[in-house]
């Protein structure tokens, strides 16, 4: 009796019982294997596993334990639980009186020795059980327990934090594991299976199913207990492993928003580390990072005692995200057969920077679901035009109202003659910038940014925070039509900053209502820009005057296609969102027959609408220095080149006409200004017949934004009475002629009155995806 009382005065001196933790602070320390990802309201939008050492579920109040279980576990455990004191000294006795006699008892540990053992290591069992002093250590701390926390609470703590098996702890990662639910829909066979996983837990399938069986005979009437098929019901339970490691509509964003977020709780409790910024204007994931604190469920408004400390708070709206999810999904079935799987979404609050949505891929529609296509660098295309024209009306080098000539081009650069062309392989002849970007013609394009110079441009696109890798001249002219690598998120929040009059902010994932804006383009350009993109008569001739770009309310918008139809972008903005859509393949195979209005526009739209169900949209206001005036074009074959209109100009560059004059110098033509212009000798009478444009060994790349019926190829040729030949066969005559392109290598013949071949020239066309039925796509450029 000295001996015992010693050993239980040592035990209680070294580990004092008053030293046991609260319910609260037990619950407040428990985490997750989890991170829950939330809305800006509270709303889990995504599950995502950060623990890869244990499995854990979220805490599970017991009220949302079913009964069945509630049941099973005490039948299973401790009969007399709600008799006892912490210990059940009949349980005790009997044990003694077991090993006295060598007879096998149940055990007289009980659910709050057990609870005891879970929450202090001190008493938790090692390899060879526990010794004397751990024992009693344990049965203090339950009688302790038992003062001080309710039965329920014990029952309640026991149930999620006990180990079952394997990785699993607690009843929820069992139940979603195991058996594919919550806990509170657990039946009575799936109880008593969960019951006797806790006294054996790695257990066999066989000793499951008879220890199951024994608790289904406690827990009804032996007669009435079916344990038939149990056998076969525990086998394939303890084999199922229904509880993903990731679940939810916004898996990519949940991958960055821990990313940016301070070092886990799982390697530091109780710290929250310190974060580290990204914040630099030319970083792709130019992200504002959380502050300390910011993201997490403590200390949040809709933070509780039931909500999970290990969480993250975003600044995303779950309906839309899912509005979202859906939509990219819808469309790319709808495009089922065209070769393209992949798509990405990323929509954005004008005012503050904040992410409302964020799909980084089609999810089960994916072959490479993983990949963050709002994240990934991709052809932008036509989407950078919008920049370069503004950049060009910043410099006063052309107005909205400039004409453009669009017509064959040969400009030489170090890697040779660079030809663009344009979508519809058709050239306009003179256009109005305002039709020239509208229309999204790349010949204008080119000839712009001859204007504005690639260094010049490449610095205007670093500061809307373009994250391009190379300089100016390294990508030529050939910027103009989009040849650099750009993300979704970077893109979007550069259209961003034309909602916002030329002001730069980085796009955020946490709240952050007052942003830090700085001038990154002029707000007059940005005001003309914005302006020509809201325009449905300057697109008229490329997309229609009813395409779906047209919205209700206020929008500017803009598609893009990157070459052989890889990539396809629809980027726009109302008075408050900006939505950016990317559609095609995360493996970069080219799409087949997918339109700038068939692919993410479509996408676009629906978001937009969406959007603004309740909300009004509204043209923005012009800022100081912009003046509107009547505009008139000259005429062209007894045609005036354009419809007389009012017209947006930066003060001190306004004009009343625009037109040329006899062919040389144009009033208001600003757009030959410091171009090189390539002339060709004039022909005499008796020079033999030849080919002007386009030039031998050309490369024309299809790319559709234009309908199939308005793609040709233009071809001149100088002299008389002369026929073109098409791979042998005549397709026109006379000095001009037009032809629908053709995948494959061609031979184009031009014969002269006499029936000899005057001149001769080779093409290539390419066009991924496009079947000889019908020829679609348009062309980005040819080289």
């Amino acid at each position: 009796m000295r001996r015992t009382a010693a050993v239980f005065f040592a035990a209680v001196c070294m580990h004092p019982a008053w030293a046991v933790a609260t319910f609260d602070e037990v619950k407040r320390e428990f985490r997750p294997s989890d991170t829950l990802i939330l809305d800006r309201s509270g709303e889990v939008i995504q599950r995502l596993r950060t623990d890869a050492a244990v499995r854990r579920g979220q805490w599970v109040a017991l009220p949302d334990v079913s009964p069945a279980l509630r049941t099973a576990l005490i039948l299973s455990e401790d009969k007399r639980f709600y008799e006892h004191s912490g210990v059940d000294w009949r349980a005790v006795s009997a044990a003694a009186w077991g090993n006295l006699w060598n007879t096998k008892t149940r055990g007289a540990s009980t659910l709050s020795m057990q609870l005891a053992g879970l929450l202090d290591d001190d008493w938790r069992a090692g390899a060879g059980g526990r010794n004397i002093v751990q024992k009693v250590g344990q049965t203090v701390s339950a009688q302790v327990l038992e003062a001080r926390w309710r039965k329920d609470q014990i029952l309640e703590a026991y149930l999620n934090l006990v180990p079952f098996r394997g990785e699993m702890v607690g009843i929820d990662a069992l139940s979603r594991t195991l058996f594919g639910k919550a806990a509170h829909g657990l039946d009575e066979r799936e109880a008593a299976i969960a019951a006797a996983l806790v006294r054996a837990p790695n257990a066999k399938a066989a000793q499951v199913s008879q220890r199951a069986c024994g608790v289904l005979k406690t827990m009804q009437a032996p007669a009435k207990a079916d344990c038939e098929g149990l056998d076969l019901f525990a086998t394939a339970a303890l084999q199922r492993r229904a509880f993903d490691s990731s679940e939810g509509v916004a898996p990519h964003l949940a991958r960055r928003l821990l990313a940016l977020r301070a070092p886990s709780p799982q390697s530091s409790p109780k710290g929250r580390g310190s974060n580290t910024s990204t914040n630099t204007n030319n970083n792709d994931s130019a992200l504002l990072p959380l502050p300390p604190g910011e993201g997490r469920g403590e200390g949040s408004p809709a933070s509780s005692s039931n909500l999970n400390p290990q969480s993250i708070r975003s600044t995303a709206r779950a309906p839309l995200q899912r509005f979202a999810v859906q939509t990219l999904q819808q469309q790319l079935r709808e495009l089922r057969g065209r070769h393209v799987e992949d798509g990405a979404i990323v929509v954005l609050d004008n005012a503050t920077g904040e992410v409302l949505a964020w799909v980084g891929s089609s999810g089960e529609l994916s072959g490479a679901a993983e990949v963050d296509g709002v994240m990934a660098l991709r052809q932008p295309g036509s989407t950078l035009k919008p920049f370069l024209y503004a950049e060009a009306i910043a410099e006063k080098r052309i107005t909205a109202a400039s004409l453009l000539e669009d017509s064959s081009s040969q400009i030489q650069t170090a890697g040779g003659l660079y030809i663009p062309q344009n979508y519809d392989r058709q050239f306009k002849g003179l256009v109005s910038a305002r039709t020239a970007l509208g229309a999204s013609l790349n010949v204008p394009a080119v000839r712009t940014l001859v204007m504005v110079t690639p260094d010049a441009f490449h610095k205007q696109l670093k500061a809307v925070g373009l994250p391009l890798k190379e300089s100016g001249d390294y990508y030529g002219y050939s910027l103009a039509l989009g040849s650099s690598e750009v993300s979704l998120l970077s893109l979007t929040n550069a259209y961003r900053t034309l909602a916002n009059g030329g002001r730069y902010s980085a796009p955020s994932l946490a709240k952050n209502p007052k942003p830090v804006f700085k001038p990154a383009l002029d707000a007059r350009a940005a005001f003309i820009a914005t302006d020509i993109m809201a325009d449905p008569m300057a697109r008229a001739r490329t997309f229609g005057t009813d395409s779906i770009l047209a919205t209700r309310f206020w929008t500017a918008v803009k598609t893009g296609t990157s070459k052989d139809m890889r990539d396809n972008w629809a980027m726009g903005f109302s008075q408050r969102y900006t939505v950016g859509v990317w559609v095609g393949n995360a493996s970069g195979a080219p799409m087949w027959d997918v339109s700038g209005t068939s692919g993410a526009a479509p996408i676009w739209a629906a978001l937009m609408n969406y959007l603004h169900k309740t909300e009004r949209s509204r043209a923005p206001t012009p800022p100081a220095g912009m003046v509107q005036s009547r505009t008139q074009f000259g005429n062209q074959g007894g045609q005036p080149l354009e419809a007389a209109r009012s017209e947006w100009f930066i003060q001190g560059t306004e004009q009343t006409v625009f037109a040329m004059n006899s062919g040389a110098e144009s009033q208001g033509a600003a757009w030959a200004r410091g171009q090189k212009t390539l002339r060709k000798p004039i022909a005499q009478p008796d020079d033999p017949p030849r080919i002007t444009a386009p030039a031998s060994g050309t490369i024309i790349a299809l790319d559709p934004d234009i309908p199939p019926k308005h793609q040709r190829v233009s071809f001149s040729a100088e002299g008389r009475g002369t026929r073109w030949l098409m791979d042998g066969k005549e397709f026109a005559r006379g000095p001009k002629a037009q032809w629908m392109p053709w995948p494959g290598r061609h031979v184009i013949q031009l014969v002269d009155a006499g029936g000899k071949v005057a001149d001769e020239i080779k093409l290539e066309v390419r066009g991924a995806g496009v079947r000889e039925a019908s020829v679609r796509g348009g062309a980005t450029a040819a080289r």
